[in-house]
């Protein structure tokens, strides 16, 4: 089979395509014919910093895939050959609170992803794909959209009447904006571009703040909840917007604080004053990602996409993705 491949720190450029031997699926496990990747801000920072994060072998990146199941282990009882599927994020994480054995089994990370053309997953971390999303929808929701909900509605408890921040036009708070609007929740969004904002607010945004013309936006955000602030906000912006956002909530708000995005030195005491809670959201476990596909296909949510590239040129949506060009989601397919 095809495989990408990280090879130490190349980069994007040091990407190599190789080949390797089909695997068999063990007891308990699938094989899974991969039609379609997406790629995360997560998976291009393990491409550029491979080494930093202790990837020492050629490791096979993304951590978001789906396919079709091509054959299955002993004992394995909730999928047959021929489904769809999706992976979870984390192979070991299926239910309850986050714990120590749950990072070690970060697909593209701490073990094989899925820029491959067949993969194994344990029955455990996959989920059949919602009958009405194609596979390059479904491969979207692993990360991007389970971390969405998470910091939106699991972890972020907001509930209708509730008005969230969201920040730039990612694949993660373009999701917020899709489940928010879905459950009644109001939303203030921020991008550098308008012609970004326009489509944010036809996918339901109620407000929407240019950054680059208000840099002050934390003021903007203020004046657009008559002084109040907001309920919660989907923290994923770079270093120094983590001080805005503190500016921005409520007293009493939540903010969740996306992975490597956020970043900045922050003065804790509006933090106390402002009893806020502060909470880093990881994904989330598999069963919660069973609640979320339950919804979208309640609300015939289809997760947006912004490009989708052919495997042979992955290299290019690396690049697109550098760029931060892209609203939503870029997908490969294979």
């Amino acid at each position: 089979m095809k495989a990408y491949v990280i090879d130490g720190d190349g980069g994007i450029d040091g990407l190599m395509l190789i080949d390797r031997d089909i695997p068999a699926p063990g007891a308990g496990e699938i094989l899974v014919r991969l039609k379609a990747n997406a790629i995360n801000f997560r998976d291009l920072a393990t491409i550029k910093n491979a080494g930093a994060r202790g990837i020492t072998e050629q490791r096979i990146p993304n951590s978001d895939g789906a396919g079709i199941v091509e054959e299955i282990g002993a004992g394995v009882t909730e999928f047959a050959v021929g489904d769809r599927v999706v992976g979870t994020f984390f192979q070991n994480w299926i239910s309850g609170p986050v714990h120590e054995g749950v990072a070690a089994s970060a697909l593209g990370g701490a073990i094989d992803g899925l820029l491959c053309e067949y993969a194994l997953l344990k029955e455990t971390g996959a989920l059949p794909i919602p009958e009405h999303l194609s596979f390059e929808e479904a491969a979207t929701l692993p990360c991007a959209g389970l971390t969405a909900w998470n910091c939106l509605i699991e972890s972020g408890g907001a509930r209708s009447g509730d008005t969230a921040l969201l920040l730039g036009t990612g694949g993660v708070s373009i999701f917020a904006q899709q489940m928010a609007a879905m459950s009644g929740i109001r939303t203030i969004l921020t991008s550098s571009s308008d012609e970004k904002l326009s489509r944010a607010a036809a996918l339901g945004a109620d407000s929407l703040v240019n950054y680059r013309n208000t840099p002050d936006w934390e003021q903007a955000v203020m004046e657009l909840t008559g002084g109040r602030g907001v309920d919660l906000v989907v923290e994923v912006g770079g270093g120094g917007t983590l001080a805005k956002s503190i500016d921005a909530v409520r007293i009493g708000g939540r903010i969740s604080l996306v992975g490597v995005l956020t970043g900045g030195q922050i003065d804790p005491t509006p933090i106390m004053r402002k009893s806020i809670t502060l909470q880093g959201i990881y994904v989330g476990p598999r069963d919660m990602f069973a609640r979320m596909n339950a919804a979208l296909t309640q609300n015939n949510i289809h997760p947006v996409i912004d490009t989708v590239v052919d495997f042979k040129n992955a290299k290019d949506a690396y690049r697109l993705m550098e760029s931060g060009q892209h609203f939503g989601k870029i997908v490969i397919t294979l």
